[in-house]
């Protein structure tokens, strides 16, 4: 077995398959390429944000502007999810699914959302009280990223927290040879 793959419970009883657990390089590759493509969702959100709101200042209508994004990206990831897959999961060959191994429905979609917030809310809540700059709130943001996910490391599937939280699971995706 290749040091990228991690055996998880069996999808279905008695199948002799075991959906394997995509290594956490491939898992963070794909959250960067998410992030990339997530920057176009963001910057289209925000140009019709913008003018629909008629607003002229970055800061002015900043709460509003943030508190829309949340939602368009809920009904991005809740959409995807729900069909097993975001472009950047299709790329790297990864797939979203619930604990028995079925897609995710809408509900659990958007509990898993909510949830994947615990990637940096406990870092922009530490930003906020202390007020910190923007390179010490980077360095707070990407060292909890990375303590978040190598967290995954103790959980006894490999996955992240959010996700055992949440009751999916990444499976590799990957074609099986014959």
């Amino acid at each position: 077995m290749s040091p990228d793959r991690t055996t998880t419970a069996p999808t279905t009883a008695g199948d002799g398959n075991s959906p394997v657990t995509p290594g956490l390089w491939r898992r963070m590759a794909c959250w960067l390429y998410e992030g990339m493509l997530l920057f176009g969702v963001v910057f289209i959100a925000s140009y019709l944000f913008s003018s629909l709101s008629q607003t002229r200042h970055a800061l002015d209508n900043r709460l509003m502007q943030q508190a829309f994004l949340f939602v368009v990206l809920g009904i991005y990831f809740a959409w995807f999810w729900s069909k097993g897959q975001t472009l950047a999961m299709k790329t790297w060959h990864i797939r979203v699914v619930d604990l028995a191994g079925r897609p995710l429905t809408q509900r659990r979609s958007l509990l898993r959302y909510v949830l994947s917030w615990l990637w940096f809310l406990p870092p922009l809540a530490v930003t906020s009280a202390f007020g910190l700059s923007g390179a010490e709130s980077a360095v707070i943001v990407l060292g909890w990223v990375l303590v978040w996910a190598l967290l995954s490391r103790f959980h006894p599937a490999q996955q992240f927290w959010h996700d055992a939280l949440a009751g999916t699971r990444l499976i590799d995706a990957r074609p099986r040879q014959a």
